[in-house]
Protein backbone atom coordinates (compact mmCIF):
# COMPACT_ATOMS: atom_id res chain seq x y z
CA UNK A 1 0.00 0.00 0.00
CA UNK A 2 1.31 3.18 -0.87
CA UNK A 3 2.79 6.05 1.87
CA UNK A 4 0.35 8.40 0.37
CA UNK A 5 -2.83 6.17 0.91
CA UNK A 6 -5.37 7.52 3.48
CA UNK A 7 -3.61 11.22 3.22
CA UNK A 8 -5.53 14.20 3.51
CA UNK A 9 -7.02 15.55 0.70
CA UNK A 10 -8.35 18.84 -0.98
CA UNK A 11 -11.90 19.63 -0.38
CA UNK A 12 -14.60 18.49 -2.23
CA UNK A 13 -16.42 21.04 -4.51
CA UNK A 14 -19.50 18.56 -5.01
CA UNK A 15 -21.56 15.66 -2.86
CA UNK A 16 -23.48 13.19 -4.63
CA UNK A 17 -26.04 10.88 -2.99
CA UNK A 18 -26.96 7.71 -4.16
CA UNK A 19 -29.85 6.56 -2.55
CA UNK A 20 -31.53 10.00 -1.53
CA UNK A 21 -35.11 9.08 -1.59
CA UNK A 22 -34.32 5.98 0.99
CA UNK A 23 -34.24 5.22 4.64
CA UNK A 24 -30.96 6.10 4.93
CA UNK A 25 -31.00 9.33 4.06
CA UNK A 26 -34.00 10.31 5.60
CA UNK A 27 -33.05 8.74 8.80
CA UNK A 28 -29.33 10.24 9.14
CA UNK A 29 -28.12 12.37 6.10
CA UNK A 30 -30.58 14.63 5.53
CA UNK A 31 -30.40 15.70 9.50
CA UNK A 32 -26.24 15.82 8.82
CA UNK A 33 -26.57 17.94 6.27
CA UNK A 34 -28.76 20.30 8.19
CA UNK A 35 -26.12 20.58 10.84
CA UNK A 36 -23.26 20.92 8.30
CA UNK A 37 -25.14 24.06 7.39
CA UNK A 38 -25.90 25.26 10.66
CA UNK A 39 -22.06 25.38 11.53
CA UNK A 40 -21.12 26.53 8.19
CA UNK A 41 -19.42 23.32 6.77
CA UNK A 42 -21.49 22.42 3.38
CA UNK A 43 -21.92 25.32 0.80
CA UNK A 44 -21.48 22.83 -2.28
CA UNK A 45 -24.05 21.41 -4.27
CA UNK A 46 -26.13 18.54 -3.18
CA UNK A 47 -27.12 16.13 -6.15
CA UNK A 48 -29.17 12.75 -5.14
CA UNK A 49 -29.57 10.31 -7.95
CA UNK A 50 -32.18 7.92 -7.49
CA UNK A 51 -34.86 5.65 -9.44
CA UNK A 52 -38.09 7.04 -7.77
CA UNK A 53 -39.76 9.33 -10.33
CA UNK A 54 -39.56 12.58 -8.06
CA UNK A 55 -39.32 16.07 -9.47
CA UNK A 56 -36.66 18.28 -7.69
CA UNK A 57 -39.86 19.63 -5.41
CA UNK A 58 -40.71 16.41 -4.23
CA UNK A 59 -37.29 15.79 -3.06
CA UNK A 60 -36.84 18.60 -1.05
CA UNK A 61 -40.03 18.36 0.30
CA UNK A 62 -39.07 15.26 1.50
CA UNK A 63 -35.89 15.93 2.44
CA UNK A 64 -37.42 19.23 4.57
CA UNK A 65 -39.78 16.61 6.14
CA UNK A 66 -36.77 14.29 7.09
CA UNK A 67 -35.03 17.36 8.66
CA UNK A 68 -38.38 18.34 10.67
CA UNK A 69 -38.79 14.69 11.88
CA UNK A 70 -35.41 14.47 13.45
CA UNK A 71 -35.02 17.97 14.20
CA UNK A 72 -38.58 19.62 15.10
CA UNK A 73 -37.29 22.63 15.91
CA UNK A 74 -34.97 23.01 13.13
CA UNK A 75 -34.27 26.57 11.78
CA UNK A 76 -35.99 27.98 8.73
CA UNK A 77 -32.75 30.10 8.34
CA UNK A 78 -30.55 27.07 7.89
CA UNK A 79 -33.64 25.04 6.40
CA UNK A 80 -34.24 27.31 2.83
CA UNK A 81 -30.90 27.99 1.98
CA UNK A 82 -29.69 23.92 2.44
CA UNK A 83 -33.25 23.08 -0.09
CA UNK A 84 -31.24 25.50 -2.14
CA UNK A 85 -28.71 23.46 -2.54
CA UNK A 86 -30.47 20.39 -3.68
CA UNK A 87 -31.15 18.56 -6.78
CA UNK A 88 -32.35 15.05 -8.10
CA UNK A 89 -31.35 12.69 -11.39
CA UNK A 90 -34.15 10.20 -11.30
CA UNK A 91 -33.11 7.21 -13.62
CA UNK A 92 -32.01 3.28 -13.29
CA UNK A 93 -28.34 2.63 -12.63
CA UNK A 94 -28.73 0.05 -15.26
CA UNK A 95 -29.06 2.76 -17.98
CA UNK A 96 -26.61 5.32 -19.32
CA UNK A 97 -28.44 7.69 -19.82
CA UNK A 98 -28.36 8.23 -15.92
CA UNK A 99 -24.34 8.51 -15.58
CA UNK A 100 -24.55 10.99 -18.78
CA UNK A 101 -26.98 13.35 -17.02
CA UNK A 102 -24.76 12.62 -13.60
CA UNK A 103 -21.68 13.76 -15.47
CA UNK A 104 -23.58 16.40 -17.38
CA UNK A 105 -24.64 18.03 -14.31
CA UNK A 106 -21.74 18.14 -12.46
CA UNK A 107 -20.12 19.23 -15.64
CA UNK A 108 -22.88 22.64 -15.26
CA UNK A 109 -21.31 23.03 -11.38
CA UNK A 110 -18.05 22.93 -12.30
CA UNK A 111 -17.09 20.20 -10.26
CA UNK A 112 -13.69 18.66 -10.59
CA UNK A 113 -13.62 16.52 -7.28
CA UNK A 114 -16.95 15.27 -5.66
CA UNK A 115 -17.70 12.97 -3.05
CA UNK A 116 -19.91 9.76 -4.68
CA UNK A 117 -21.59 8.60 -1.51
CA UNK A 118 -22.88 5.24 -1.97
CA UNK A 119 -26.37 5.35 0.77
CA UNK A 120 -27.36 1.85 -1.13
CA UNK A 121 -26.99 -1.87 -0.57
CA UNK A 122 -23.51 -3.06 -0.77
CA UNK A 123 -24.58 -5.43 -3.33
CA UNK A 124 -25.08 -2.12 -5.77
CA UNK A 125 -21.39 -0.53 -4.83
CA UNK A 126 -19.66 -2.66 -7.67
CA UNK A 127 -21.92 -1.50 -10.62
CA UNK A 128 -22.19 2.08 -9.23
CA UNK A 129 -18.57 2.08 -9.37
CA UNK A 130 -17.71 0.61 -12.87
CA UNK A 131 -21.10 2.78 -14.53
CA UNK A 132 -19.01 5.74 -12.37
CA UNK A 133 -16.07 5.21 -14.01
CA UNK A 134 -17.75 4.80 -17.60
CA UNK A 135 -18.09 8.33 -17.89
CA UNK A 136 -14.92 9.18 -16.16
CA UNK A 137 -16.57 10.16 -12.59
CA UNK A 138 -14.00 8.22 -10.90
CA UNK A 139 -11.09 10.35 -12.05
CA UNK A 140 -13.35 13.36 -10.51
CA UNK A 141 -13.71 12.56 -7.13
CA UNK A 142 -13.79 9.93 -3.79
CA UNK A 143 -15.91 6.74 -3.45
CA UNK A 144 -18.04 6.50 -0.01
CA UNK A 145 -19.20 3.48 1.13
CA UNK A 146 -21.56 1.93 3.90
CA UNK A 147 -20.66 -1.03 6.30
CA UNK A 148 -21.10 -4.02 5.89
CA UNK A 149 -17.35 -4.22 3.91
CA UNK A 150 -18.16 -7.87 3.18
CA UNK A 151 -19.85 -11.02 4.98
CA UNK A 152 -16.92 -12.63 5.61
CA UNK A 153 -13.22 -12.34 4.60
CA UNK A 154 -13.42 -13.54 0.51
CA UNK A 155 -16.38 -11.28 0.33
CA UNK A 156 -14.18 -8.63 1.83
CA UNK A 157 -11.40 -9.13 -0.70
CA UNK A 158 -13.62 -9.20 -3.62
CA UNK A 159 -15.35 -5.88 -2.61
CA UNK A 160 -12.09 -4.19 -2.19
CA UNK A 161 -10.27 -5.86 -5.41
CA UNK A 162 -14.22 -4.12 -7.69
CA UNK A 163 -13.55 -0.87 -5.87
CA UNK A 164 -9.65 -0.65 -6.49
CA UNK A 165 -10.18 -1.49 -10.41
CA UNK A 166 -11.91 1.91 -10.37
CA UNK A 167 -10.92 4.05 -7.71
CA UNK A 168 -7.47 4.12 -5.82
CA UNK A 169 -7.41 2.95 -2.12
CA UNK A 170 -6.49 6.84 -1.00
CA UNK A 171 -10.09 7.75 -2.81
CA UNK A 172 -12.14 5.10 -0.91
CA UNK A 173 -13.85 5.87 2.17
CA UNK A 174 -15.44 3.02 4.29
CA UNK A 175 -18.16 4.63 6.71
CA UNK A 176 -18.91 3.09 9.56
CA UNK A 177 -21.03 5.68 11.94
CA UNK A 178 -19.35 4.34 15.21
CA UNK A 179 -15.79 5.43 14.14
CA UNK A 180 -17.45 8.84 13.93
CA UNK A 181 -18.66 8.94 17.19
CA UNK A 182 -17.30 11.24 19.63
CA UNK A 183 -17.41 8.87 22.56
CA UNK A 184 -15.71 6.28 20.63
CA UNK A 185 -12.98 8.64 19.52
CA UNK A 186 -12.70 9.56 22.87
CA UNK A 187 -10.82 6.58 23.85
CA UNK A 188 -8.00 7.86 21.93
CA UNK A 189 -7.95 11.57 23.31
CA UNK A 190 -8.26 9.73 26.72
CA UNK A 191 -5.16 7.62 26.07
CA UNK A 192 -2.98 9.49 24.90
CA UNK A 193 -3.55 12.54 26.24
CA UNK A 194 -3.40 11.73 29.84
CA UNK A 195 0.45 11.00 30.97
CA UNK A 196 -1.35 9.01 34.32
CA UNK A 197 -2.63 6.10 32.34
CA UNK A 198 0.25 4.96 29.94
CA UNK A 199 2.67 3.67 32.58
CA UNK A 200 0.08 0.98 33.83
CA UNK A 201 -1.75 0.59 30.47
CA UNK A 202 -0.28 -2.86 30.05
CA UNK A 203 -0.37 -6.50 30.96
CA UNK A 204 2.09 -6.30 34.05
CA UNK A 205 -1.08 -4.01 35.84
CA UNK A 206 -4.38 -4.72 33.71
CA UNK A 207 -5.87 -7.95 34.30
CA UNK A 208 -8.48 -8.52 31.51
CA UNK A 209 -11.04 -6.08 29.81
CA UNK A 210 -14.30 -6.47 28.68
CA UNK A 211 -16.15 -4.19 26.10
CA UNK A 212 -19.93 -4.63 25.90
CA UNK A 213 -22.70 -3.17 23.42
CA UNK A 214 -26.29 -3.83 24.31
CA UNK A 215 -29.39 -2.97 23.25
CA UNK A 216 -32.89 -3.47 25.12
CA UNK A 217 -34.70 -3.62 21.50
CA UNK A 218 -34.87 -6.71 19.20
CA UNK A 219 -34.80 -6.51 15.62
CA UNK A 220 -38.24 -3.99 15.19
CA UNK A 221 -39.36 -5.19 12.47
CA UNK A 222 -35.66 -5.70 10.39
CA UNK A 223 -35.78 -9.35 10.96
CA UNK A 224 -35.15 -10.19 7.11
CA UNK A 225 -32.33 -8.62 6.96
CA UNK A 226 -30.86 -9.16 10.56
CA UNK A 227 -31.52 -12.63 9.87
CA UNK A 228 -28.91 -12.88 7.03
CA UNK A 229 -26.01 -11.08 9.11
CA UNK A 230 -26.69 -11.88 12.77
CA UNK A 231 -24.49 -10.04 15.83
CA UNK A 232 -20.63 -11.05 14.70
CA UNK A 233 -21.37 -9.77 11.17
CA UNK A 234 -23.12 -6.52 12.64
CA UNK A 235 -21.18 -5.69 15.20
CA UNK A 236 -18.64 -7.65 16.97
CA UNK A 237 -16.59 -7.97 13.79
CA UNK A 238 -16.12 -4.03 13.82
CA UNK A 239 -17.52 -2.25 16.14
CA UNK A 240 -16.28 -3.99 18.97
CA UNK A 241 -12.88 -5.01 17.55
CA UNK A 242 -12.52 -1.24 16.62
CA UNK A 243 -12.95 -0.55 20.62
CA UNK A 244 -10.35 -2.79 21.27
CA UNK A 245 -8.31 -1.92 18.95
CA UNK A 246 -7.93 1.97 19.95
CA UNK A 247 -7.92 0.64 23.69
CA UNK A 248 -5.09 -1.99 22.92
CA UNK A 249 -3.19 0.37 20.06
CA UNK A 250 0.09 1.64 20.35
CA UNK A 251 0.70 5.97 19.89
CA UNK A 252 0.61 6.52 16.90
CA UNK A 253 3.35 7.92 14.97
CA UNK A 254 1.91 11.25 14.02
CA UNK A 255 -1.57 12.76 14.16
CA UNK A 256 -1.69 11.93 10.06
CA UNK A 257 -4.56 9.24 9.19
CA UNK A 258 -2.40 6.67 7.73
CA UNK A 259 -0.59 6.59 11.66
CA UNK A 260 -3.86 5.68 13.29
CA UNK A 261 -4.74 3.11 10.77
CA UNK A 262 -1.19 1.71 11.36
CA UNK A 263 -1.47 1.00 14.51
CA UNK A 264 -4.87 -0.25 14.37
CA UNK A 265 -3.60 -2.73 12.34
CA UNK A 266 -0.98 -3.99 14.42
CA UNK A 267 -3.23 -4.53 17.08
CA UNK A 268 -5.67 -6.58 14.56
CA UNK A 269 -2.62 -8.26 12.78
CA UNK A 270 -1.21 -9.47 16.49
CA UNK A 271 -4.99 -11.00 17.59
CA UNK A 272 -5.22 -14.75 17.32
CA UNK A 273 -8.03 -16.07 15.32
CA UNK A 274 -11.02 -16.32 17.42
CA UNK A 275 -11.52 -20.05 18.59
CA UNK A 276 -14.81 -20.92 18.35
CA UNK A 277 -14.31 -22.42 21.80
CA UNK A 278 -13.83 -19.32 23.16
CA UNK A 279 -17.72 -18.13 21.61
CA UNK A 280 -21.36 -18.01 22.88
CA UNK A 281 -23.80 -17.28 20.26
CA UNK A 282 -27.01 -16.41 21.94
CA UNK A 283 -30.95 -15.83 20.39
CA UNK A 284 -33.51 -14.28 22.24
CA UNK A 285 -36.58 -16.27 23.19
CA UNK A 286 -39.48 -15.16 20.11
CA UNK A 287 -36.82 -14.18 18.12
CA UNK A 288 -37.92 -16.87 15.54
CA UNK A 289 -41.86 -15.26 15.55
CA UNK A 290 -40.40 -11.88 14.28
CA UNK A 291 -41.61 -11.14 10.56
CA UNK A 292 -38.71 -12.34 8.02
CA UNK A 293 -36.97 -14.08 10.57
CA UNK A 294 -36.68 -17.97 9.36
CA UNK A 295 -38.95 -20.67 12.18
CA UNK A 296 -35.77 -22.59 12.31
CA UNK A 297 -33.06 -19.77 12.55
CA UNK A 298 -29.65 -20.13 14.05
CA UNK A 299 -28.85 -17.17 13.60
CA UNK A 300 -27.45 -15.18 16.95
CA UNK A 301 -28.35 -12.48 18.39
CA UNK A 302 -26.39 -12.57 21.18
CA UNK A 303 -22.51 -13.03 21.12
CA UNK A 304 -19.55 -13.15 23.49
CA UNK A 305 -16.01 -13.99 23.17
CA UNK A 306 -12.23 -14.38 24.39
CA UNK A 307 -10.08 -11.94 22.11
CA UNK A 308 -6.12 -12.50 22.54
CA UNK A 309 -3.53 -10.27 21.64
CA UNK A 310 -0.45 -11.49 21.42
CA UNK A 311 1.94 -8.70 21.75
CA UNK A 312 4.53 -7.60 23.84
CA UNK A 313 2.10 -5.13 25.92
CA UNK A 314 -1.10 -7.83 25.94
CA UNK A 315 0.31 -11.24 26.37
CA UNK A 316 -1.76 -13.08 28.60
CA UNK A 317 -4.58 -10.33 28.81
CA UNK A 318 -8.03 -11.57 27.92
CA UNK A 319 -10.29 -9.49 26.55
CA UNK A 320 -13.82 -10.05 26.15
CA UNK A 321 -16.61 -8.61 23.78
CA UNK A 322 -19.82 -9.39 24.08
CA UNK A 323 -23.12 -7.58 21.86
CA UNK A 324 -26.40 -8.23 21.68
CA UNK A 325 -29.86 -7.34 21.31
CA UNK A 326 -33.09 -7.57 23.56
CA UNK A 327 -30.69 -6.79 26.67
CA UNK A 328 -31.26 -5.74 30.55
CA UNK A 329 -30.17 -2.36 28.96
CA UNK A 330 -29.26 -0.01 26.06
CA UNK A 331 -25.67 0.05 26.83
CA UNK A 332 -21.84 0.69 25.63
CA UNK A 333 -18.95 0.06 28.26
CA UNK A 334 -15.48 -1.14 28.05
CA UNK A 335 -14.54 -1.48 31.21
CA UNK A 336 -10.07 -2.24 32.10
CA UNK A 337 -9.72 -4.14 34.71
CA UNK A 338 -6.39 -3.82 36.77
CA UNK A 339 -5.05 -6.72 39.22
CA UNK A 340 -5.29 -6.60 43.03
CA UNK A 341 -2.65 -5.05 45.36
CA UNK A 342 -0.18 -7.68 46.34
CA UNK A 343 -1.12 -7.87 49.90
CA UNK A 344 -4.34 -6.66 51.54
CA UNK A 345 -3.20 -4.09 54.34
CA UNK A 346 -6.49 -2.56 55.35
CA UNK A 347 -9.00 -5.21 56.34
CA UNK A 348 -9.24 -4.50 60.24
CA UNK A 349 -12.89 -5.29 60.28
CA UNK A 350 -11.69 -8.86 58.26
CA UNK A 351 -14.78 -7.75 55.25
CA UNK A 352 -15.19 -9.49 51.86
CA UNK A 353 -12.12 -9.15 49.75
CA UNK A 354 -12.06 -5.43 48.00
CA UNK A 355 -12.89 -4.83 44.84
CA UNK A 356 -10.39 -4.33 42.20
CA UNK A 357 -9.41 -0.93 40.59
CA UNK A 358 -11.36 -0.21 37.15
CA UNK A 359 -11.75 2.49 34.39
CA UNK A 360 -14.85 2.22 32.85
CA UNK A 361 -15.51 4.22 29.83
CA UNK A 362 -18.95 5.11 29.01
CA UNK A 363 -19.78 4.95 25.16
CA UNK A 364 -22.98 5.37 24.86
CA UNK A 365 -25.34 8.59 25.19
CA UNK A 366 -24.26 9.47 28.55
CA UNK A 367 -20.56 9.09 27.12
CA UNK A 368 -17.49 10.21 30.06
CA UNK A 369 -15.53 8.18 32.39
CA UNK A 370 -15.63 6.33 35.50
CA UNK A 371 -12.67 5.37 38.07
CA UNK A 372 -13.26 3.00 40.40
CA UNK A 373 -10.63 3.38 43.24
CA UNK A 374 -9.75 2.23 46.98
CA UNK A 375 -10.83 4.67 49.86
CA UNK A 376 -11.38 4.41 53.67
CA UNK A 377 -14.62 2.91 55.14
CA UNK A 378 -15.87 5.77 57.91
CA UNK A 379 -15.44 4.52 61.61
CA UNK A 380 -13.26 2.43 63.68
CA UNK A 381 -11.86 0.38 61.61
CA UNK A 382 -8.63 1.13 59.24
CA UNK A 383 -10.87 -0.68 56.29
CA UNK A 384 -11.01 0.35 52.32
CA UNK A 385 -14.39 0.48 50.11
CA UNK A 386 -14.88 0.89 45.93
CA UNK A 387 -15.63 4.45 45.26
CA UNK A 388 -16.48 5.86 41.75
CA UNK A 389 -15.12 9.19 40.56
CA UNK A 390 -17.01 9.68 37.24
CA UNK A 391 -16.66 12.44 34.84
CA UNK A 392 -19.89 13.54 32.26
CA UNK A 393 -18.22 14.33 29.06
CA UNK A 394 -21.60 16.07 27.60
CA UNK A 395 -22.21 17.81 30.43
CA UNK A 396 -18.28 18.81 31.22
CA UNK A 397 -17.73 19.63 27.60
CA UNK A 398 -20.62 20.53 25.99
CA UNK A 399 -22.91 19.09 23.45
CA UNK A 400 -21.23 16.27 20.95
CA UNK A 401 -21.97 16.38 17.00
CA UNK A 402 -23.87 13.42 15.67
CA UNK A 403 -21.57 10.79 14.08
CA UNK A 404 -22.75 11.25 10.67
CA UNK A 405 -21.98 15.22 10.70
CA UNK A 406 -18.50 14.52 11.49
CA UNK A 407 -17.90 11.86 8.49
CA UNK A 408 -19.80 13.47 6.18
CA UNK A 409 -18.13 16.76 6.98
CA UNK A 410 -15.04 14.88 7.07
CA UNK A 411 -15.66 13.06 3.35
CA UNK A 412 -16.05 16.64 1.96
CA UNK A 413 -13.13 17.89 3.28
CA UNK A 414 -11.06 15.27 2.27
CA UNK A 415 -9.84 13.30 5.66
CA UNK A 416 -9.49 10.25 5.82
CA UNK A 417 -8.67 9.68 9.64
CA UNK A 418 -12.51 8.04 10.90
CA UNK A 419 -12.47 6.12 7.95
CA UNK A 420 -11.54 2.05 7.94
CA UNK A 421 -8.36 0.97 5.61
CA UNK A 422 -8.28 -2.23 3.42
CA UNK A 423 -5.94 -4.06 5.81
CA UNK A 424 -7.68 -2.88 9.21
CA UNK A 425 -10.84 -4.40 7.37
CA UNK A 426 -10.03 -7.44 6.36
CA UNK A 427 -7.72 -8.23 9.53
CA UNK A 428 -10.76 -7.63 11.16
CA UNK A 429 -12.86 -10.91 9.09
CA UNK A 430 -9.83 -12.24 9.44
CA UNK A 431 -9.98 -12.38 13.20
CA UNK A 432 -13.79 -13.91 13.36
CA UNK A 433 -13.70 -16.24 10.16
CA UNK A 434 -13.50 -19.10 12.10
CA UNK A 435 -16.82 -18.42 14.05
CA UNK A 436 -18.47 -17.94 10.50
CA UNK A 437 -17.22 -20.77 9.48
CA UNK A 438 -18.12 -22.87 12.06
CA UNK A 439 -20.69 -20.75 14.41
CA UNK A 440 -21.60 -23.70 16.82
CA UNK A 441 -24.28 -24.15 18.80
CA UNK A 442 -27.03 -20.97 19.76
CA UNK A 443 -28.15 -20.68 23.48
CA UNK A 444 -31.63 -18.97 24.05
CA UNK A 445 -32.09 -16.51 26.52
CA UNK A 446 -35.20 -14.65 27.82
CA UNK A 447 -35.19 -10.33 26.91
CA UNK A 448 -34.52 -8.38 29.71
CA UNK A 449 -31.70 -10.79 30.69
CA UNK A 450 -27.37 -10.47 29.67
CA UNK A 451 -28.04 -13.18 27.42
CA UNK A 452 -27.11 -17.09 28.05
CA UNK A 453 -25.81 -18.04 31.13
CA UNK A 454 -23.10 -20.08 28.79
CA UNK A 455 -20.98 -16.49 28.64
CA UNK A 456 -19.62 -16.85 32.11
CA UNK A 457 -17.42 -19.96 31.02
CA UNK A 458 -15.33 -17.65 29.02
CA UNK A 459 -13.95 -15.56 31.88
CA UNK A 460 -10.73 -16.78 33.86
CA UNK A 461 -11.21 -17.95 37.44
CA UNK A 462 -14.95 -17.95 38.10
CA UNK A 463 -15.14 -13.80 37.13
CA UNK A 464 -18.32 -12.18 36.42
CA UNK A 465 -18.88 -9.77 33.66
CA UNK A 466 -19.67 -6.00 34.58
CA UNK A 467 -22.79 -4.72 33.53
CA UNK A 468 -22.91 -1.14 32.52
CA UNK A 469 -23.47 1.66 34.89
CA UNK A 470 -26.69 3.19 34.13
Amino acid sequence: MSTLSMSHQPRADALVLFGATGDLAKRKLFPALYDLERHGKLDIPVIGVARSDWTDETFRKNAREAILGSKPNADEQTIKPLMQLLDLICGDYADQATWDTLRDTLDKHNSQNAVFYMAIPPSMFPEVAQRLASVGLNERGRIVVEKPFGRDLTSAQEVNATLHSVFPEERIFRIDHYLGKESVEDLLVFRFSNTLLEPVWNRRYVRSVQVTMSETIGVEGRGAFYDAVGAVRDVLQNHLLQVVALLAMEPPAGPESRFLQDEKAKVLAAMEPIDPRNVVRGQYVGYRDEPGVAADSNTETFAAAKVEIDSWRWAGVPWYVRVGKALAADATEAVVEFHSPPRLLFDEAGGPTPARNLVRFRLGKRDGVTFTVQAKTPGEHLDSQAVDMAVDFAAALGERWDAYVRLIGDAIAGSPRRFAREDVVEQAWAVVQPVLDSPGEIHPYFRGSWGPSETSRLLVDGESWYEPSL
